[in-house]
């Protein structure tokens, strides 16, 4: 340990040792952020970058390795051959770039950590190679333990450094990647050097072609520095590039495609925005909740072109209508909100809403049709009813219902008397306890099919409520009901349980895509949960797939991604659910192991008639691609949505196109296909409708 001390404080010059150190910081997080490049690109885009990485990378161990040496006391004459020199230069830049690549092109496997090794190994084979070419008065002397600890050092923080790039746990883990690699090129420098020994002989003479140590150190440092500068340029403007693409993604996932207002994401972003102002304590927020009487009418009538003009008259109309500190979100397909913190009185208020009927009011002309819509308007404020957006969207809602009630083009302000609707839900809390115990919950099924087939490759399992007096409950009522009271861990489980228990029964081994609750992710017990229901049905890992939306991994990011990694551990396939309506999907791509991506049906209804729709459905499919993640398309119901998507590569669907959510017993000819198969190969019946499973 002395020795190695002795050799970087003592055996070289302090002026020399910190041009190198300064050279190898520069270049070893540069190198990794290129890196980073590597692996979010494709085809000749990675090219370029794997090319630019080992130049940058190699020129970078070179110069530091060379800079260093020309700090050497060796107490004799030194010099260096150029053909050697020229050749560690050439091995730094080949054997880093090949792990580089290896490191970047594999996903999640060690090829990572293999490719980083590599590295580490090139730049010992440029240390060696440059060292051969080191011409001393006298001869080189190597300790071999030395020599065998700096290979093994620089191999190790190498696959450190593309481990922490490339499987990053926190934003700090990339400057991780960027201090491994920069310990990678010192450590084998300095270890290296400590196994050296220079034994002088003053009769010995250098050969007559060396380079003196002035003029390689010129030309070493200049190079270097121009080649540095052109790697972190390009960096710059790529990195500026993708900021300004991603600004526009979020800008369009961030709006109605159709008519261009702020969709139900940014509703709530703007809105809590206004809330947490300090200003927002003083003074009053209205929030209007609103949809289009007679639009379903139109609808049916006109056909969906009619309701499409529709709702871009009424978004134009509203734009029209706004004011600074007022906006207008579409939150439904023909439900909006708008939001006004420029209105101190109800009377105002009263005025605002009347305004927005008199708008929506007036007809609209389609192919020589006039179409013709009302509204009624639901008002709450905040501070004084609500303090929270979920209670503002609830009571306006409660608000919109009973101006409805009382007929069209009316205003209705919230007041407390209206919570009867929270003493329903209260209600449907106990009967759904009761219910479950009574075995009023029932397992539906909908088909997942291969775009280009049409075959059937999966089904999700969904839960529907028989209730004895209500009927068939939807599921927006009561599963948001099972979460606020926490008896979705319990109903979660039986879901899950269940559709095990059935899928391995199947003749037909299709993978069942279940939903997994935010609260059910937050459990610390999932994963020996999800591993005891496996082990008791039998049924394989890789046929289950738990469907995880974002708002269930956002407020705690580090116990989701543990959870999931457990998950994955076990085998089974973790999808993204409704991409695209959270509020940062694309850092949460980068930061989760997703096996599948599926698309909101949101994105997909209006493909086929909007430009900006179908502009954000291909800029997912694209992204994806990159990413290697499959993309699932829900809501898929006409022709002209399968159309869009199989010219987009979109390779699996799920919508009404192909089938509605139906009982088991309604699918037995999917599921039991390969049986059926079986027993037509042996008699001489007519065999089933090819296309069906897969």
């Amino acid at each position: 340990m002395l020795k190695f001390v002795n050799c970087i404080v003592v055996d070289h010059d302090p002026v020399s040792l910190a041009a190198a150190v300064g050279i190898c910081i520069c270049g070893a997080f540069l190198t990794m952020r290129l890196f980073g490049r590597i692996r979010g690109t494709r085809g000749m885009a990675r090219a370029s970058w794997i090319s630019l990485t080992s130049v940058i990378g190699g020129c970078s161990i070179w110069t530091t390795h060379f800079v260093a040496m020309m700090g050497y006391e060796a107490g004799v004459v030194t010099g260096y051959e150029p053909q050697r020199t020229l050749m560690s230069l050439i091995l730094a830049v080949s054997i880093t770039g090949i792990g580089f690549a290896i490191a970047g092109i594999a996903q999640r496997s060690l090829a990572i950590e293999a490719g980083g090794g590599l590295v580490g190994l090139g730049i010992a084979a440029m240390h060696y190679v440059g060292m051969s070419g080191y011409q001393v008065q006298g001869h080189l002397e190597w300790d071999r333990s030395y020599v065998v600890m700096s290979l093994i050092c620089g191999a190790l923080f190498g696959a450190i450094a593309t481990n922490r790039a490339s499987r990053p746990l926190t934003r700090f883990c990339r400057l991780g990647g960027g201090a491994a690699l920069l310990l990678a090129i010192a450590s084998t420098h300095f270890l290296g050097m400590t196994a050296v020994t220079v034994v002088p002989n003053m009769q010995a003479q250098l050969p007559y072609d060396v380079l003196p140590e002035s003029i390689l150190t010129v030309v070493v440092v200049v190079v270097t520095l121009m080649i540095m500068t052109i790697g972190a340029t390009s960096y710059a403007i790529d990195r500026q590039s993708s900021k300004s693409a991603v600004e526009r993604y979020r800008q369009l996932s961030l709006h109605d495609a159709l008519t261009g207002l702020p969709n139900r994401a940014a509703f709530i972003e703007r809105l809590t925005h206004m809330i947490d102002m300090p200003s927002a304590h003083s003074e009053r927020i209205y929030v209007f909740s609103f949809d289009l009487d007679r639009f379903k009418e139109i609808n049916d009538v006109h056909g969906h072109a009619a309701g499409d003009q529709v709702l871009r008259a009424v978004g134009e109309r509203l734009s029209a209508r706004l004011r600074e500190g007022e906006f207008v979100a579409r939150i439904g397909g023909d439900e909006f909100v708008a939001v006004s913190s420029r209105l101190y009185t109800k009377a105002d208020a009263q005025q605002f809403a009347e305004k927005v009927i008199q708008d929506l009011g007036a007809p609209v002309e389609w192919v020589g049709e006039t179409l013709s819509i009302g509204t009624s308007i639901g008002v709450t404020m905040y501070p004084e009813s609500a303090e929270s957006i979920d209670d503002l969207m609830a009571q306006s809602d409660i608000a919109m219902y009973r101006a409805k009630a009382i007929g069209s083009n009316n205003v209705c302000f919230y007041d407390r008397s209206m919570d009867l609707a929270a003493r329903e839900r209260n209600a449907l809390a106990m009967d759904m306890r009761s219910g479950f115990l009574r075995g009023e919950f029932e397992l539906y099924y909908q088909r997942q099919n291969d775009t280009a087939t049409g075959d059937v490759i999966g089904l999700e399992v969904l839960l529907r409520w028989n209730h004895p007096v209500r009927g068939l409950v939807s599921p927006n009522e009561f599963i948001p009901i099972a979460e606020r009271s926490g008896f979705i861990l319990e109903l979660g489980d039986w879901v899950l349980r269940q559709s095990c228990l059935a899928a391995v029964k199947w003749s037909n081994p299709l993978r069942i895509a279940v939903n997994v609750a935010p609260k059910q992710l937050a459990d610390i017990r999932l994963p020996e949960r999800v591993r005891e229901i496996l082990e008791e049905s039998g049924l394989p890992a890789e046929r289950l797939e738990l469907e995880i939306t974002e708002s269930g991994i956002i407020a705690d990011q580090q116990h989701a991604l543990q959870i999931i990694r457990q998950l994955k551990a076990i085998g089974v396939k973790i999808a993204m659910d409704d991409y695209g309506t959270g509020y940062s999907s694309l850092s949460t791509l980068q930061l989760f192991p997703f096996d599948k991506i599926k698309i909101d049906r949101g994105f997909i209804d209006g493909v086929a008639s909007s430009r900006q729709s179908a502009a954000i459905v291909r800029s997912t499919l694209i992204l994806a691609a990159s990413l290697d993640i499959p993309v699932l398309a829900e809501g898929v119901e006409s022709e002209a949505h399968v159309r869009f998507l199989q010219a987009e590569g979109c390779e699996q669907v799920q919508g009404y196109f192909y089938g509605r959510p139906v009982p088991l017993s309604a699918l037995s000819d999917v599921v039991n296909l390969v049986r059926e198969i079986e027993a037509d190969a042996g008699s001489s019946a007519v065999p089933g409708k090819p296309g069906r499973a897969a």
